[in-house]
């Protein structure tokens, strides 16, 4: 499916080296205030070509509005989002084109359709998420709207290099100011230089993001299969190049009691009334699938970018068995670009379900 979500659905369209990629919203309430510079500032986030830790790709990645919005307000019916491919080199992957690429979707595609588009991955390419930022930068200033909801995410690890962030005070400011988007001033640089080694390597290197989102109102996610974290899982697991999902204490939790993991309520004042609270947040931010409101924390890993240029055993479309020695534009390490992509696809699973718990309400 190229579709996503319930209320607030998008489907994303496009290849990595055809005329253009884009997002169609279908579900978007009317009346919301769309900053069109907003989105812009997220699809510059995710752009290739930003300095050597990226794809030299050179994309300026403007996007256009098409319909579904007026006078700078959302119209509720579909709003169309595209940007024009204009550094295309599709003619660089010819001699890749009867190749299976060692991680890529290159087998599997072929398998599955019985065609492919060789340039450059096609739909599997990581440019499909350029209509998934553009959604979400929408989501996000839905969500600002309504509850001065904030997602952020930031690299947490590259490789081995582990950086300590404090979920509750980290800024975008912060995650901004750095190379490799990571907000821990002692492990950023260190991040950064062990990215420009495996790109002089020929080689690439994976990680960890982290995303957390505060103001989250109380109720969001559906009791079975829906919860929250469920659909949050679904969501970061549709990247790609995404390997594992953790909330909360994730894994780290088989290492806990009960009496250690479970997150105590106690009564807070807030704006001259009381509200509930846990005083700690092994849940991640949601029980029993829903939203406690206290923040949402997961992590996201990344593997290694499957394009490396050293040497690699593989077969081609004839069953011959090949040396692959890949040539061309790709990232040493993906999650530089990663955050704005993970918050997208975070505020799109929010508003999906603040649509839908209101629908009940």
């Amino acid at each position: 499916m190229n579709t996503f979500g319930h209320l607030f659905r998008i489907t994303t369209w496009g290849e990595s080296h055809g005329g253009a990629v884009g997002v169609v919203i279908d579900g978007c309430p009317p009346q919301i205030d769309v900053d069109i510079s907003v989105i812009q500032f997220e699809l510059d986030r995710r752009r290739p070509g930003q300095s050597h830790l990226t794809t030299p790709r050179q994309e300026s990645d403007v996007v256009e509005i098409l319909s579904g919005v007026f006078e700078g307000k959302t119209l509720g019916t579909p709003i169309s989002m595209l940007v024009w491919n204009k550094d295309a080199r599709p003619a660089a992957y010819e001699h890749l084109k009867d190749l299976y690429r060692p991680s890529h979707a290159d087998f599997t595609y072929q398998k599955k359709y019985g065609i492919r588009n060789w340039q450059g991955g096609g739909r599997a390419s990581a440019r499909e998420t350029i209509g998934r930022v553009a959604a979400g930068a929408i989501a996000k200033q839905i969500l600002r709207e309504n509850a001065e909801t904030e997602v952020l995410a930031y690299v947490k690890q590259v490789h081995t290099l582990a950086a300590e962030v404090d979920t509750g005070t980290v800024t975008l400011e912060q995650i901004e100011a750095s190379p490799v988007r990571c907000p821990d001033p002692i492990a950023g640089p260190k991040m950064a230089e062990r990215i420009d080694q495996a790109r002089r390597d020929q080689d690439s290197l994976g990680g960890i993001i982290e995303s957390v989102t505060r103001n989250v109102p109380v109720g969001l996610g559906e009791p079975v299969f829906d919860k929250l974290k469920a659909d949050l899982a679904k969501a970061m697991m549709s990247l790609p190049a995404t390997m594992g999902f953790q909330i909360g204490s994730g894994f780290e939790g088989i290492t806990m009691t009960g009496s250690e993991h479970n997150d105590p309520f106690y009564m807070e004042k807030y704006n001259e009334s009381e509200r509930v609270r846990t005083r700690t947040n092994n849940s991640g931010g949601t029980q029993g699938g829903i939203s406690n409101g206290e923040n949402i924390v997961f992590q996201v890993a990344f593997k290694p970018t499957a394009t490396i240029g050293k040497p690699q055993q593989t077969v081609d479309m004839h069953g011959n068995e090949v040396t692959l020695e890949a040539s061309g534009r790709h990232d040493p390490c993906v999650l530089v670009r990663a955050p704005a992509i993970v918050e997208a696809m975070a505020a799109l699973v929010l508003t999906d379900h603040l649509l839908r718990q209101r629908s009940k309400s």
